[in-house]
């Protein structure tokens, strides 16, 4: 069962320059998340959705968009955009930063949930359409162009929807399938359970290590990756209302000896209001996971130490030169909140 402590009625808050934002501590243990010059900043307005990465050569912040409704080629067609937004030379003004986005792939296939490889390349969930399957691809940021499929089915049926990707140290790629492509009307019946997968692109093994879940949503290894959290966000299936009797919550499993498998699932954290989405942990294994209000940060053994508080955050990365800024896709903004930690996930250019 989860250790996670409901949020205290009245807890220390600490509003910065936007007043829709502010930073909420429950437990001392997030003061060292913060230190003491955390603030909040809304970096340019935009459409930003899903699958934010850092690159650090080039100090920007890779995203996709959020869904556009399009007449061609088919009824019903939605179109993603992966963009990118460069933080060399920003205004304080989030309109005038516009002039730092530019486009990388539109479309995208319904690009969705992004991470780097060893070698720097974009791993990208593309979720698919009704015309073209689903599939992990990767794309090199330096040369658009050198763009390729990795895989797009198990044993002859088509993925899901993609929805978010993480690479372990050894190069496996592990990544989450779940059927929101057909609950948002985008995708067919999916013929799938809603799995997680790893890949191996050495061998071009592909194998199934979870498949309890009913909408596994975003993941991440621990600092040593001895563990994999997963979160279910199935409160939201894709349309209908928020159904708080069915999941969302983080789970936790051990990786096995041989770094394959997993083992032991168990439930950490039970994320609200809303459902958790975005997933991320620090250098001292402290788990974040966006919610309704914001990024929750929990303790990893599942206590709710604090929250930044943004309005309509859906995914986040870390990044920034000491990789101690969190980046946060709220739909029509990104924003950043600098802080004290530091993320766990690397720079392949480091």
């Amino acid at each position: 069962m989860a250790n996670q402590r409901a949020p205290r009625s009245n807890p220390s808050t600490f509003y910065r320059e936007d007043p829709s934002t502010r930073l909420e501590i429950y437990s001392d243990g997030f003061r060292a998340v913060l230190g003491n010059q955390a603030e909040v900043t809304k970096l340019v307005q935009t459409n930003a959705h899903e699958g934010p990465v850092y690159v650090k050569d080039e100090d920007a912040v890779y995203f996709t968009t959020l869904p556009v409704d399009v007449k061609i080629p088919i009824e019903g067609y939605k179109n993603v955009a992966i963009r990118k937004f460069s933080l060399k030379n920003l205004s304080r003004d989030p309109v005038e930063n516009r002039k730092n986005l530019s486009d990388v792939r539109d479309p995208s296939n319904m690009a969705n949930g992004m991470t780097l490889d060893r070698a720097g390349y974009l791993i990208i969930c593309e979720q698919g359409t009704r015309s073209r399957p689903a599939a992990i691809a990767r794309l090199n940021p330096k040369d658009v162009g050198d763009y390729e499929e990795l895989v797009d089915e198990w044993f002859g049926l088509p993925f899901n929807s993609p929805n978010d990707v993480v690479v372990k140290s050894d190069g496996s790629i592990w990544f989450t399938d779940p059927c929101y492509g057909f609950f948002q009307g985008f995708k067919d019946e999916p013929l799938l359970g809603s799995f997680v997968y790893r890949f191996d692109p050495g061998s071009r093994g592909l194998s199934v290590v979870a498949d309890r879940f009913n909408r596994p949503n975003g993941l991440a290894f621990s600092p040593r990756e001895e563990y994999l959290y997963i979160n279910d966000s199935a409160a939201l299936q894709g349309s209908g209302p928020y159904r708080p009797d069915l999941p969302h919550d983080i789970w936790a499993f051990d990786v096995t000896g041989d770094g394959k498998h997993l083992e032991n699932g168990r439930l950490i954290a039970v994320v609200t209001p809303g459902i958790p989405d975005g997933l991320k942990v620090d250098t001292e294994g402290r788990i974040y996971s966006s919610s309704q209000t914001g990024v929750q940060v929990f303790s990893a053994s599942g206590d709710l130490l604090g929250q930044i508080v943004v309005p309509d955050v859906a995914n986040f990365a870390f990044g920034g030169v000491n990789n101690d800024t969190i980046f946060m896709m709220a739909n029509t903004a990104i924003w950043s909140a600098r802080l004290q930690a530091r993320g766990a996930s690397f720079h392949p250019s480091s």
